[in-house]
């Protein structure tokens, strides 16, 4: 049986146990380990110990519980209501109105959490219970949170961004300033999605409220400072080299719960049940990733990455024949990959050719860093679906079928920096000089 069949089967069979009701973790581990039992000479009894730990022994994964518990302490004391009411006098005449925080929340949480999963996580725990109380159409908020979330991994700094540096002996500092104009575009072409769906549904968006004076809707902003002042602080902390993500992520706890103690909001009672909340989350999330990582690893010794990567290389395609190509290889890896091993396990057969056809190399990164964002939310392994699932109890199907407008931009956003790839050059060409 040849690599790309084995690679259908073990499709399937993930396909079948999902849609059967197995835990999705579960699942992830259970087709790893028919694959390396059947289709390798390997020991995945060893490996699947090895990839639990490897996979929760991480000191950068520390961060995302304490990201995720900020943002319950927001969610529980009511500060997410404060700021969800502080900013609605400012968007009530904007098509879509508060829908745009989802977005916005994520771009600025994902330049502080370098995860798609804690960005996805703690941006839907603050702002979906407040979309829904305020009558907004669940699908939009949802299929946005999912494609968002992967903000996380494009606005700086992203682990995802140091990997692909590392693989391709690229400028760190020059992947991180490339990522920030196509992270603006990504969030600008999400917003104005938005706002055309409100106008085309007018019907499904709450009315907006009454004209607010000037000075009573900077009254009003005063419950947004709190949280502005945090954010701005851990951002600063991050980018001044003062800290890790981990140590923000620390920054961030302690910080949510000074405000909410301040505010007399904050109880023993919903204290507990903030970190009761964000240990469930969390765990469920790193559940899921050994089960990813363990498939990951199946993968990696099966080789099918790397023969889907050495067909594309015998086509001797055009440039931007092959850029098709590799959009289509990679949405294919995405579906069972996480993104860090899609560059990983591809980048020795893939880099040469993208080189050899004149293509940038950090253009190329951010090119594959926007892919893994699609790939996060492509069923059946997309895990933004998994995380809103796991939150919600909407079936992940359902949720992906909610982000085919967002899945549609991210398409749109690729084309664009293709055609236009001073996009992505222009920042680090502006700031660093053109990279020789």
């Amino acid at each position: 049986m040849g690599l790309l069949e084995i690679g259908g089967l073990l499709l399937f069979l993930m396909l079948l146990m999902l849609g059967g009701g197995v835990w999705i973790a579960m699942t992830l581990a259970i087709v790893g380990w028919v694959g390396q039992a059947f289709f390798t000479n390997t020991l995945p009894g060893k490996n699947l110990f090895s990839s639990f730990w490897e996979t929760s022994a991480s000191w950068e994964l520390a961060a995302l519980p304490m990201f995720i518990w900020m943002g319950e302490i927001l969610y529980r004391t009511r500060l997410s209501e404060q700021m969800f009411d502080g900013l609605a006098p400012w968007l009530s005449r904007v098509p879509g109105r508060l829908m745009h925080t989802t977005i916005l929340g994520c771009g600025i949480f994902g330049s502080v959490s370098g995860s798609s999963a804690a960005t996805c996580a703690t941006i839907a725990k603050v702002a979906l219970p407040e979309l829904e109380r305020r009558g907004y159409n669940r699908d939009i908020a949802l299929g946005s949170l999912a494609a968002a979330g992967g903000l996380g991994i494009l606005i700086p700094p992203s682990i995802t961004m140091v990997v692909y540096a590392v693989a391709a002996d690229a400028s760190v500092i020059r992947l991180f300033l490339a990522g920030f104009l196509p992270g603006f575009l990504l969030m600008g072409l999400f917003s104005a999605y938005i706002g055309w769906w409100s106008l085309r549904h007018p019907d499904q968006v709450p009315p907006p409220e009454a004209p607010t004076p000037f000075w009573e809707k900077v009254r009003r902003s005063g419950s947004l400072i709190p949280c502005t002042l945090l954010i701005v602080f851990i951002v600063w902390v991050l980018v001044a080299g003062i800290a890790t993500a981990t140590e923000c992520a620390a920054y961030g706890v302690v910080g949510s719960l000074a405000i909410a103690a301040a505010g007399r909001s904050l109880t023993w009672q919903n204290f507990w049940q903030g970190l009761v909340g964000a240990t469930r989350v969390s765990c469920m999330i790193m559940f899921i990733l050994a089960g990813a990582a363990f498939l990951t690893k199946t993968m990696a010794f099966t080789g099918i990455p790397r023969e889907l990567a050495e067909f594309v290389h015998s086509l001797n395609l055009s440039p931007y024949g092959l850029i098709a190509v590799l959009v289509v290889v990679y949405l294919i890896l995405g579906t069972a990959l996480d993104g860090i091993s899609m560059i990983v396990l591809t980048s020795a057969v893939v880099l040469p050719m993208v080189q050899k056809a004149g293509f940038d190399l950090v253009w190329f990164g951010i090119f594959i860093i926007m892919l893994v964002e699609i790939a996060e939310i492509t069923p059946p392994v997309g895990f933004n679906l998994f995380v809103l699932q796991n939150m919600t109890g909407i079936d992940s199907n359902r949720i992906a079928k909610m982000t085919l407008p967002f899945f549609g931009c991210m398409i749109l956003a690729i084309v664009l920096i293709t055609i236009f790839p001073e996009v992505v050059t222009f920042l680090p060409d502006l700031v660093m000089g053109k990279d020789k």
